[in-house]
């Protein structure tokens, strides 16, 4: 009970840190709305997909995952921040739970996702989005969504503690998430690609949650299957076992790493 106290308060912490910072929760949310915007109406007239309302419905569910992808990089750098202005020393040196501190963080920007993710949706909306499988399966979409997120941002933690520079963490998770969001099914369709980058796109785990979210918002045309593989045929199953290894993988792999980094 002790160390999810000392969690929550770490999580308040973060969360009180967008009132007194607004720039950060603005340009989170600036950013994927230019996305949105951008490959709405720039890419948006170029490709054919044969689905019912345009392209814009097999976009949103990528610029979706794409965002909360990014979860990776703003939990590395921010870390990496407090680190460098020695504020996770100080919070060493109290007499808190070794792991309220990372956990705090992936919980705090996890809880940013749902704000991030709101805005898009209502940028999605305005630009033609029409989810049609209903509201529950378009909420259980977003609770997809924000676990992926949630699981993404441990990875975050293991990078901002393995790196000593905020830029350096910066450069590093684009480096991870950028082939991640590119090389997938989120813009374009993966039949275009040489055999082997078909193959990487399908068990990429962004492909995977894209063709989920997509099967849960309703949609059929999923720009098409290329290996008929696993990952392709049950994308929402393939995916929750991608949380799964991540967080099993990360969560005891970078709270190790700071309980040692301490010593």
């Amino acid at each position: 009970m002790s160390a999810f106290k000392d969690t929550m308060i770490i999580t308040q912490r973060q969360l009180r840190l967008l009132t007194r910072v607004p720039e950060v929760l603005i340009f989170s949310t600036i950013q994927p709305v230019m996305f949105v915007l951008l490959f709405r109406y720039v890419f948006g007239g170029s490709i054919s997909t044969g689905q019912p309302g345009g392209y814009v419905q097999l976009l949103m569910p990528g610029i979706f995952v794409q965002t909360v992808a990014f979860t990776l990089a703003g939990t590395a750098s921010g870390l990496a921040e407090d680190m460098k202005k020695g504020l996770i020393d100080r919070f060493r040196s109290l007499p808190i739970s070794q792991s309220a501190l990372v956990m705090g963080r992936t919980l705090g920007d996890s809880l940013l996702n749902i704000v991030v993710l709101a805005v898009m949706g209502i940028a999605g909306y305005v630009v033609g989005w029409r989810p049609t499988s209903g509201a529950l399966n378009v909420a259980i979409g977003f609770i997809f969504l924000l676990l992926f997120g949630y699981a993404l941002s441990w990875v975050g933690i293991f990078v901002g503690l393995s790196a000593k520079d905020a830029r350096v963490v910066q450069n590093v998770s684009f480096i991870v998430t950028f082939p991640l969001t590119f090389l997938s099914n989120a813009f374009a369709p993966t039949t275009g690609m040489p055999r082997a980058l078909q193959y990487f796109a399908e068990w990429n785990p962004v492909s995977t949650m894209v063709a989920g979210c997509r099967e849960l918002f309703g949609l059929e045309n999923q720009f098409g299957a290329t290996a008929g593989s696993f990952p392709s045929e049950n994308p929402l199953l393939t995916s929750f076992l991608y949380m799964l290894v991540i967080m099993a993988i990360f969560i005891p792999v970078s709270v190790r790493k700071y309980k040692r980094s301490a010593d």
